[in-house]
């Protein structure tokens, strides 16, 4: 029985061990510098700017309103609205506002299904990318400016920096917390190494018409991670523009956080096993992009990582201190890489109070893991404060 708990501890320390340290490399990569890479042109490219909104009509007039106020030419960019589900009220506020707005009368809806919506009803002779926004997001007013200096150097597919505009409650902070580790981790830091970024569902910019081409494929709830697979196994390079922000409504409740992360699981794990036996082809032909997004994805989320790595501490040193030595320094070591993945900005006292509620959220996210049962054929909102 000792040699049995010893084999086991060891498998699950290497596994564990593995991911931390991966983790690690990245956080570390993303403190080099990168010089701008993309200075100012004169070739201004047309856009189309998609908001996909499935009963939105608290936050999209405002998304839209907003991004109506860039200081690229008017003329280069139409803003549209997939409204699903929102009222004929909000519908006529938009169109008011300058939108195109495209109704959707789905049954099932879901974010892929209003894309496809949108890019099989626009001429496509009349753009050169697309944007792909939600419906709560906010973007300054240069974002198109900024986005198009890469665009005009060839970049297919980009993605911005998309950070919190709110920091409400203990969750939405540690939402927010969570959503600049994965900026440092898995955009900067990779694309500081060479390797692409992971997208993340909005502020993201394609070439129009490889995106009207691909989206056209996509049928679950993770219809970013489905074009990311797509353009990493075409060895297409997703470039990361951190200079380029979009504010991002977080999670300020519970509940909500469990649901969300519920469908990204779902949406990870179904990505997985769409794209595990590609693995083997991947690494024979050096296409190590898409190689690091697969071994990605096999990957625990932090929060049950985390929790999961301090609760085997506290157990195994119940059974050996001796041997629960190596899970404590594993903790500390994964500490030590979320906080440099952290950005300076928030750490404060806030995030310090706020970490009080990562054992519940870590168990909500374990319990999720028993719950992702045909989540990714089906769409699940998110509500909005």
């Amino acid at each position: 029985m000792e040699t049995i708990i010893q084999v086991v501890d060891y498998i699950l320390y290497f596994c564990m061990g593995i991911t931390v340290l991966y983790l690690f490399i990245f956080a570390v990569a993303s403190k080099f510098k990168r010089k701008n890479k993309y200075p100012k042109t004169d070739n201004l490219h047309r856009y189309a700017v998609l908001f996909p909104s499935y009963n939105e009509d608290k936050v999209i007039l405002e998304s839209v309103t907003t991004f109506l106020r860039q200081t690229y030419p008017a003329d280069k960019y139409d803003v549209i609205v997939i409204s699903d589900h929102m009222t004929e009220k909000t519908d006529n506020e938009l169109r008011e506002a300058g939108a195109t707005v495209l109704k959707a009368t789905y049954q099932d809806s879901s974010k892929a299904k209003a894309l496809q919506l949108a890019m099989n009803s626009l001429d496509e002779t009349l753009y050169d990318g697309v944007v792909i926004m939600d419906s709560d997001n906010i973007a300054g007013s240069s974002f198109l400016h900024d986005v198009n200096k890469a665009f005009d150097k060839g970049c297919q597919a980009i993605q911005t920096h998309r950070t919190a505009k709110n920091k409400n409650t203990n969750t939405a902070m540690l939402d927010a917390a969570s959503e600049e580790i994965n900026n440092s981790i898995f955009r900067r830091g990779h694309v500081n190494i060479g390797l692409s970024s992971a997208l993340i569902g909005s502020g993201m910019v394609f070439d129009y018409h490889w995106f009207k081409k691909n989206i056209l494929t996509v049928s679950t709830a993770g219809e970013d991670k489905e074009l990311e697979a797509l353009l990493l196994k075409q060895k297409i390079f997703i470039e990361y523009l951190e200079q380029v922000h979009v504010y991002d409504e977080k999670i300020a409740k519970d509940d909500a956080f469990y649901n969300q992360r519920r469908r990204w699981l779902a949406a990870n794990y179904g990505i997985l096993a769409h794209t595990f036996a590609d693995l083997p082809k991947a690494i024979f032909t050096g296409n190590w992009s898409y190689c690091d997004k697969i071994f990605q994805w096999m990957q625990l989320p932090r929060v049950i990582l985390l929790v999961g790595i301090g609760f085997l501490s506290c157990l195994i040193t119940l059974y050996s201190w001796q041997m629960s030595l190596k899970w404590w320094s594993l903790l500390l070591f994964l500490m030590v890489t979320l906080v440099i993945a952290i950005p300076n900005y928030l750490m404060n006292k806030e995030l310090l109070r706020s970490v009080c509620k990562v054992p519940k959220l870590g168990f909500l996210m374990f319990l999720n893991l028993f719950r992702l049962r045909g989540v990714n054929k089906k769409f699940i909102h998110t509500d909005h404060e």
